[in-house]
Formats: structure tokens, sequence, C-alpha cells
């Protein structure tokens, strides 16, 4: 006899905040905080576990539109319950926030499937590597020389071959320190070790393509959002005369705007816990090959790294600072990075669960 299927039975939300050691900046925004929203969903007697770097509002969301769009849903049907999730939302608006909450939903949803059916979550996507290209990614406006040479070597302990800072500080009027922060950099990270630099949308085109020449001269091969993402004309004419390669799309929230976004970039950058999850994810990477791109995971490591680990045209996954910290203090089971990769787990889902003293950050939920 054939056993039923097992159903979404309920989901959970919850949100921590934890503060980060000092302010940091980078060259448009300072924070003091990183806020993730969690996930828990239940389906015969597993749990599987979901989050989004986001508002505690996405929590809300959640518990508004999602939860109930989910439970009753067969638990193995999991683009079937994205798709439900996302036709919840027309009235809403499918993106921004309300994409950030179906990302943490469809994450929990995919840990729960492969955890019901005792497998490890890359071998449902397909593993075409058994580890995952990560770069040190931090190097804030607001640190000190002696900050960032702590971070990189940080970075270079760890194995790192692609190192990146924050550049165009104070909305692109402190270009010499930009620079003298680069040239630092070099010096830190050694031969051998690519450059990277962020700008966060902080210059005007004229100064991303003067600022471009000089990071050219210097060797630097990646030049992230050097305008807004939303400036798509400026950041292909920036492509067009830059030797570096022009990234961004770390905001990207489906499909239609990663097609748009295309043409623009030498690298597309897409975060699973703003795209819609692993869903999301994977459709819009899919994209990638056919203009002849690869993709960069943005953010959260911990969470790219099954999904990243089944796709061929992956160029790395951003090991960022704050979520290399935060990471390990709200889930057990974490990825841990040597040899300048994240390393997967062979235990069913992504093998991660909520540490049980995460309690002592968390702000909101049940």
């Amino acid at each position: 006899m054939n056993r039923p299927e097992p159903t979404v039975t309920d989901v959970r939300t919850a949100v921590y905040r934890f503060p980060t050691p000092v302010e940091e900046g980078d060259g448009t925004l300072t924070w003091n905080a990183t806020t993730a929203v969690t996930v828990e969903v239940d389906a015969g007697d597993c749990t599987g576990l979901g989050w989004t770097y986001s508002s505690p509002a996405a929590a809300e969301v959640v518990g508004q539109h999602l939860a109930g769009v989910v439970t009753g849903r067969a638990a193995l049907d999991v683009p079937g319950a994205w798709s439900a999730m996302h036709r919840a939302g027309r009235n809403l608006g499918t993106r921004g926030l309300f994409a950030q909450a179906l990302s943490a939903v469809d994450i929990a949803l995919w840990d729960l499937k492969a955890r019901l059916l005792g497998v490890p979550l890359v071998d449902l996507f397909g593993k075409v590597r058994d580890s995952v290209p990560v770069y040190g990614s931090g190097g804030f406006t607001t640190l000190s020389d002696e900050e960032l040479e702590q971070q990189v070597a940080g970075w270079r302990a760890a194995g790192c071959t692609a190192m990146k800072i924050k550049i165009g500080e104070s909305w692109g009027t402190r270009l010499g320190r930009d620079l003298t922060r680069v040239r630092q950099l070099r010096e830190l990270a050694g031969d051998g070790v690519d450059l990277m630099v962020d700008a966060n949308g902080g210059y005007s085109i004229g100064q991303a393509r003067r600022v471009g020449a000089v990071l050219d001269e210097l060797g630097v091969v990646w030049f992230e959002e050097p305008v807004s993402s939303d400036d798509l004309p400026g950041l292909a004419l920036l492509r067009g005369v830059l030797d570096c390669d022009i990234a961004a799309g770390e905001y990207l929230s489906d499909v239609v705007e990663s097609a748009r976004m295309l043409p623009s970039v030498d690298c597309l950058q897409l975060d699973v816990t703003r795209c819609g999850g692993y869903t999301g994810w994977l459709r819009c990477a899919d994209l990638a090959p056919a203009a002849g791109l690869q993709v960069s995971g943005h953010c959260a490591p911990s969470l790219h790294a099954p999904v990243a680990a089944a796709l061929p045209w992956l160029r790395h996954v951003e090991w960022f600072v704050d979520h290399a910290r935060l990471e390990p203090k709200l889930v057990e089971g974490a990825p841990e990075v040597s040899d300048g990769a994240l390393h997967l787990t062979d235990r069913p889902g992504h093998g991660m669960t909520l540490r049980p003293d995460a309690s002592r950050w968390q702000v909101a939920g049940r």
C-alpha cells in the first residue's frame, strides 16, 4: 500500500537581530545590525528551515499571506507551492519585500523535501562540484587601515584567491581615499589574488568611468555596481569601455528583471534570499549561459552552498564578513570555509538547524 504523501502542517517565523561589532558602511549606507527572518515548515516528522536577510516585516508577509497558501499542500511539490505563493502576491507586488519573504519559505520547503526523502539538498539539484569557491568580502569604508588588514589576513588564512572591498565612499565624494584603499588591498592581498571592488551605486557615470580606468591600471577584475543597478544603460556603457568586469544583480527579484540586466553586465549576481529562494535562483541563473555569462551568489554563503554546487556556470559565492560571522550563531551545521571554498554536507537537506541558543538574538516570532 502506498503511503499518503506528507502535507505541510505548520509554518513558523522568527526574527533575529545581530548587532555588528562597530558601525559598518559602504558607499551609500551605514548599519549597526543585521536582521535575519527565519521560516520553519513542518511535514511528517521533518522540519525544513529557510531564512532571508530583510526587514522584520518579511515575517508578517509570511504569516499574513504565504503560510496559509502552503499549509495543507503536498510537501514534495515545491514548484507548485512557489507558483501558488507568487500568485498570492499579485495585489501586493511580487518583488522586493514580498520576494524576500517568498524566498525564505521556498528555501524551507526545499530543505523539508530533501529531509523527507533523506538526501542532501544538493543531490536533488544535481551536484556538479564537491565544494563551492568563495571570495572574501567586506572591506567597509568605515574600517581603519588596521581593521582592513585584519580582514584580509582572515581571508588569506581561509585560502581566498579573490577579495572585495567597498568603495564609492560618501556617494563618490572621496575618490582619493577609494583608490588609496584599493592600492592597500593590493599590497595586503599579495600576488595571485583577484581584486574586486563594490561601489554600491555610489558614483555617477563619469566618476565610474574615470575611477574604472585607474582600477584597470591596478589590475582590478571586478567592479560591482559602479552606478545604480537600476541604471542599465549606464552599466552597459561602462561595460563597453572598461576592462574590469561589470557586475550587478543582487536586488533582482525574478526572471524578468534578470533578463533585462543580462546585456549590461559581465557577471550576473543573484541572491537566493531575494530572488525567490532556490526555485527563483535556479530559474534566473538558467538565463545566464545563453548570454555567455557566469553567475555569482550574493551573500548568504551557507544558503547558497547547495544550489551553487549544482550550477556548472557558477563563478563564485560571496563570503560576506557579516554573514560569515552571523550564520554560525544562528544555525548549527553551517558549512565551513577552507582552501577558498565552502564544503558541502552529506546530511539530509541543507544540513542546518536553528541553534537553541540563537534565542538570545530573537526579537519576534514563535
